[in-house]
């Protein structure tokens, strides 16, 4: 029976046999708010949190390069919104059909008027421009029936970067009520995709979590794939077919200077990162034999960590660094497997039928997500010993998961030639898809961003 590839891969693996060719914040509550609401959707079940978000007012209306500060709190707010929403967690409302608080209202809330709206939670804010040009974003979050407020913090940023404010406000919030870290102040690196299936133009682009901020890494000159973040986020790796090989780069964020990983005319692909941003683990096809290797990012000699027959690949650090995750088809089909950072104790974990391919790592350490192939192109997820395993998405053509930094959400593309990308969390429930200019696939989410 012939092994079934996963589209992520294949372009890879046939490129063996023939070129191709074209931001101090208080603890997190003990207990939740009274009040909460529990929706069970697939086989999780969320505690959502009723919130309101009015517009945020100016102490002073103020025209900077990004907007009149008044436009911009309307802006922050509805970032807020849309942010706590895509959770899942929360049921926001406004800015639209709240009432609008003073400015002195910020720090001040009258608990009467929210109280009558039906709110239980009340995030207030401020957007003021700064004498050196960068803006103020003050957010606060209440407890309308208790009369407290839960926590505050005041983001000050170049105005150029009001829109991280919104997120991290919303992360802010999203952390004292849920307890958990949030994940909207992130970016996302990627495929953008373009052109007929016979003449893709596939160009590095990187957004904000929710599609903000888009710009291209890459002209599109050379088709490029599998792009992941340095948990550092001072550079990114990939591979591309430049000069009609596969190969792995290195892209340094602060310079954009772009260097092969390893020297030579070696095809390698697959490359991610270990958890402290040290080194890559990537494969490598030597004499025919495709296995996985690890490298300092700034270079040197790879440590072969796998040596059987077939194809090992799409290896991914469990987030101590002492494991790798990856895959292989040394047993006949593509399946999962496990081994020590150091290559020793390799074993197959995947055993519930069909093939497997494109594992990761959840940043808790709880979970490895996968594409589950047969029957179509599905986003799973087993933990580490293979057990409890559940798929998320019902496809046809979905894959290529990536963990938010919090472990709670999936990102994948969903689409063979023409993909976009999609966003599921991973306790179950319903998708999403996430807002690109062009089509999209190969997903990769950043952590938090640095304050």
């Amino acid at each position: 029976m012939g092994k079934i590839i996963s589209g992520l891969w294949l372009t890879v693996l046939l490129a063996l046999a023939a070129p191709a060719t074209a931001q101090n914040q208080q603890q997190p509550p003990t207990t939740p708010p009274e009040e909460v609401i529990e929706l069970e959707v697939g086989e999780g079940v969320f505690t959502t949190f009723n919130v309101a978000v009015p517009v945020m007012p100016t102490p002073q209306a103020v025209d900077t390069p990004a907007g009149n500060t008044q436009r911009l709190g309307q802006q922050v707010a509805e970032i807020i919104v849309s942010d706590l929403r895509n959770s899942r967690l929360f049921q926001p409302r406004g800015p639209g059909g709240l009432p609008t608080p003073s400015f002195g209202e910020v720090s001040s809330p009258n608990y009467g008027v929210w109280q009558g709206v039906g709110a239980q939670n009340l995030v207030q804010g401020y957007v003021q421009a700064n004498g050196d040009g960068s803006l103020t974003v003050g957010c606060y979050l209440y407890d309308v029936g208790g009369r407290t407020q839960l926590t505050r913090q005041g983001f000050n940023v170049p105005v150029a970067q009001w829109r991280r404010a919104a997120h991290r406000c919303a992360d802010t919030i999203y952390s004292r009520l849920s307890g958990d870290t949030g994940f909207f102040d992130t970016r996302i690196v990627y495929v953008s995709e373009t052109g007929p299936p016979n003449r893709r133009i596939k160009r590095l682009a990187i957004m904000d979590y929710d599609g903000g901020n888009h710009r291209f890494l890459t002209n599109g000159q050379w088709t490029v794939l599998t792009p992941r973040f340095a948990p550092d986020q001072r550079t990114i790796t990939f591979m591309s077919y430049e000069n009609d090989r596969p190969r792995v780069y290195v892209l340094e964020m602060g310079t954009g200077r772009v260097r092969p990983l390893v020297p030579g005319n070696y095809q390698t692909f697959a490359p991610r990162y270990s958890p402290d941003s040290r080194f890559i683990v990537f494969s490598m096809a030597v004499n025919g034999n495709t296995d996985v290797y690890r490298i300092p990012v700034e270079g040197g000699t790879p440590q072969r960590l796998t040596n059987a027959p077939g194809i090992d690949t799409g290896g991914s650090y469990s987030p101590d660094g002492r494991q790798i995750v990856f895959e292989s088809d040394r047993g006949g089909s593509q399946q999962i497997y496990v081994m020590n950072a150091d290559g020793s104790n390799q074993r197959r974990i995947s055993f519930g039928g069909g093939s497997y391919g494109t594992p990761e790592w959840s940043p808790r350490g709880d979970l490895i997500a996968f594409t589950k192939i047969g029957g179509g192109f599905r986003i799973g997820v087993m933990t580490p010993s293979g057990g409890g395993e559940r798929v998320l998405t019902g496809g046809p053509h979905d894959e290529g998961p990536t963990w938010a930094p919090n472990g709670r959400a999936i990102m994948f593309f969903r689409g063979a030639s023409r993909g976009n990308l999609w966003y599921v969390e991973a306790s179950g429930g319903g998708t999403r898809r996430v807002a690109t200019p062009l089509e999209g696939s190969d997903p990769s989410w950043s952590p938090l961003n640095p304050n």
